[in-house]
């Protein structure tokens, strides 16, 4: 057993439960700052019995998340589980500032209602990661509004404008003559102010939020607090094996999406970024990841690894029942069969175009979108592929497909 010393304060044990805590917090993750004092920390948690503050906030921007924001809940998830009190922090607040963070100009701030509205879906969608019951919840305005003005003030006057010139995409903006406003200066103050309030002893968040959470710890250390450690989590990257995942890039999954769709979909990612996928979003151990690898490095199925991974996730934001009918539904369309739950779809105009039969079965989102298909043979009628962008469909019924997950029965009057 070692012990570490952290300056004059007292120094306690490292047992193995100590150090396979630091193994599950470093786990997928970017950067840990400040090592040493977390594991000090992790320390004195266990000697003394008192939980660690763990806070992760959240601006609720938007009504849905999608498993790329689930990274940064499951590290919570895992150190949920070793027993420290995670804080799940909604900043209505921060988001009628509008963070700046990553971009070349100020995000818009959203309306009070807007907040409210996807306040309301982002901690139900969170709780499929996070155990609810020992979750506290919180609402930065809980301590942000009561400031006032004088208050606002004497936060500001805590940092200078030097240090928040520092965050890089401040100095990009100001180099290239991109407006900055004020009020953005103030975002990152008010998310280091959260951890005041809090007394986190640690925070999370994507690599983007480095900077911020570099203030939350600067700030305890102005208002005497023990400061927190950062843990930063990476951008998990979409389904095409390049971009980060995005709504916008429509390169994602969606927590609350169908389980036969997510499952397709994880099937569908590169063998490669499978390894990736279960670092970041299994709850595996690592020694049985590590395990799996040198099996498919002897000759094992990778698709067999990508299976058990595509049913643990739909199990986690569905049920068991619902993973074993993905994969029964995944194997039947393998092997060219159609989903039993198709929609029905009901057109007129006969004889129709491919591009806008497609179109207007919502299969895809546009006639050129549709010719790209027919293009890469990505477009069956009945089972046969359609290799004609100019063909006419006469009156009738049939199965429609598009790629190997969007399928819809036709009836065309």
């Amino acid at each position: 057993m070692t012990e570490v010393a952290s300056g004059a304060a007292k120094s306690y044990p490292l047992t193995p439960s100590v150090l396979h805590a630091l193994e599950v917090s470093k786990r997928g993750c970017d950067e840990l700052l400040i090592e040493s004092e977390w594991l000090q920390k992790l320390a004195r948690s266990e000697a003394t019995g008192v939980p660690l503050r763990i806070k992760l906030g959240l601006d609720p921007t938007a009504p849905d998340i999608h498993i790329g924001h689930t990274v940064v809940l499951n590290k919570m998830r895992q150190l949920q589980d070793l027993g420290h009190q995670v804080i799940f922090l909604i900043g209505d607040f921060t988001s009628t500032i509008g963070d700046p963070s990553g971009r070349n100009a100020t995000r818009p701030p959203l309306t009070r209602e807007q907040i409210e509205h996807n306040a309301q879906t982002y901690y139900r969608q969170a709780s499929l990661v996070l155990d609810p019951g020992k979750t506290e919840i919180r609402y930065n305005s809980e301590w942000c509004d009561p400031l006032g003005a004088r208050g606002m003030i004497q936060l500001a006057a805590k940092y200078t404008v030097a240090r928040m010139m520092e965050r890089d995409d401040f100095t990009k903006r100001y180099r290239s003559g991109i407006p900055i406003s004020v009020h953005e200066f103030l975002y990152p103050l008010m998310q280091g102010y959260d951890s005041v309030a809090l007394k986190a002893d640690l925070e999370l968040g994507g690599t983007d939020q480095k900077f911020n959470l570099l203030v939350g710890r600067e700030l305890q250390k102005e208002y005497g607090q023990e400061q927190q450690c950062i843990l930063t989590m990476p951008l998990l990257v979409g389904l095409d094996g390049v971009e980060k995942m995005s709504k916008s890039k429509n390169n994602y999954i969606g927590v609350t999406e169908a389980p036969n769709d997510m499952f397709g979909k994880l099937m569908s990612i590169s063998d490669d970024l499978m390894w990736r996928y279960f670092e970041l979003l299994s709850f595996r151990p690592m020694s049985e990841i590590d395990l799996m690898k040198q099996e498919v490095g002897l000759g094992r199925n990778p698709r067999d690894c990508k299976v058990l991974l595509a049913q643990e996730i739909v199990t986690r934001f569905h049920s068991a029942a619902d993973a074993d009918k993905a994969l029964e539904d995944f194997n039947h369309r393998a092997k060219g069969g159609v989903p039993d739950d198709i929609p029905e779809i009901a057109l007129s105009g006969a004889p129709l175009g491919i591009g806008q039969l497609l179109k207007q079965a919502n299969l895809v989102p546009s006639t050129s979108e549709a010719n790209r298909n027919i293009e890469q043979n990505g477009v069956r009628i009945d089972g046969t592929v359609i290799s004609d962008k100019g063909l006419k469909i006469e009156a009738g019924t049939f199965v429609v497909q598009v790629g190997k997950r969007r399928f819809a029965r036709v009836t065309l009057s």
